[in-house]
This record gives C-alpha cells, structure tokens and sequence, in this order.
C-alpha cells in the first residue's frame, strides 16, 4: 500500500497536463484582450472614415 502512494506521490505527468492548460488559457486571454482592442480601434476608425466621406 504504501509503495502505490509513493508512486502517486512521484508522478507528475498531471502536473504537467495542468501547467499546458494554464499556459493555453493565459495565451487565449491574451489573444482575446487584444483582438478586443483592436477592433474597437478598427472600428473607430472605420466611423470616422465613414463620417468623412458623407
């Protein structure tokens, strides 16, 4: 029994599962965050484009 808790103890292959998850969700609030801002940028711009032209 206490040779099954000590392999558990030294596995760590979920560790590393956990530690790519936490890089993916960081990496995707990254992109999400400024995907944000530039469309808000883009689309001011497009506004003042359009307001120019009338």
């Amino acid at each position: 029994m206490l040779s099954i808790f000590r392999k558990i103890l030294k596995d760590e292959s979920g560790a590393t599962a956990i530690e790519y998850g936490l890089i993916a969700a960081l990496i995707s609030v990254a992109a999400i965050t400024a995907f944000t801002t530039v469309g808000t940028k883009l689309s001011g711009m497009m506004t003042n484009t359009a307001n120019s032209l009338k």
